[in-house]
């Protein structure tokens, strides 16, 4: 099938799942995620009418960025783990960083964002499944708490809400427990109306398990191999 053909298929399971879930599929953002696509591949993709992307490497988006540029429309958001010391790449290339994982991320982010002018969207990532591997801070984590409070002083950055990843299984229901978590976890951070932090987005689900994500409250579904297919080594 085409990416046109997968991104329609993609549309039509979001909309099913929200309508199950007795939501607005409106409601719900699709984002490709693009990593080791090639430019033309996501320019057929933008061709299609698809405008939000995710992208996991900064050195890879940016060896493809100038290829690019005459995307207007395009949204481009960080996705993966980010070393500090890439901040101030990440903040000239991407709208949004989806994946802060620590109060020193931020800081970085936030300098970066400063000296540039510019607002930056970001997400926290939150390590449901408390694996050892993952990145995330844990969600009843004194990191969690220090982050949240210091938003307000992080003024270049606009916190939107949060971000997950589950642990792995080829079962999509074995995610439900997770994405309940985090929605559980965004409406125990929204009662406390805090300054400077809106927790509006969640961002979980993935190719093979979005739907699912949906159901438990999903404002934003990262989907790759159901768009593009099988992906190849970068």
């Amino acid at each position: 099938m085409s990416v046109a053909a997968n991104i329609a298929s993609v549309q039509d399971r979001i909309t099913a799942a929200a309508r199950r879930a007795g939501r607005r599929p409106e409601e719900i953002a699709l984002m490709a995620v693009s990593k080791t696509q090639p430019p033309e591949r996501i320019r057929e993709t933008y061709d299609a009418g698809q405008r939000l992307f995710g992208e996991n490497r900064v050195q890879e988006f940016a060896a493809k960025n100038n290829a690019l540029r005459d995307l207007p429309a395009a949204e481009w958001h960080m996705i993966g783990h980010l070393q500090t010391n890439k901040a101030a790449k990440t903040a000239e290339l991407f709208s949004s960083v989806d994946s802060v994982d620590s109060l020193k991320l931020a800081e970085k982010l936030d300098a970066a964002a400063r000296m540039l002018g510019r607002k930056l969207d970001v997400l926290v990532e939150i390590n449901v499944g408390g694996e050892a591997a993952k990145s995330g801070i844990a969600p009843d984590s004194p990191a969690l708490e220090e982050l949240l409070m210091a938003a307000a002083r992080l003024e270049a950055l606009a916190f939107r809400g949060l971000m997950t990843v589950p642990p792995l299984s080829r079962d999509p229901q074995d995610a439900r427990s997770y994405f309940r978590k985090l929605r559980e976890l965004r409406d125990a951070i929204a009662v406390r109306k805090l300054s400077a932090v809106a927790v509006d987005q969640l961002s979980m689900g993935m190719s093979h398990d979005f739907e699912v994500a949906i159901e438990e409250g999903s404002t934003c579904v990262r989907v790759g191999t159901a768009i593009f297919g099988e992906r190849t080594k970068a």
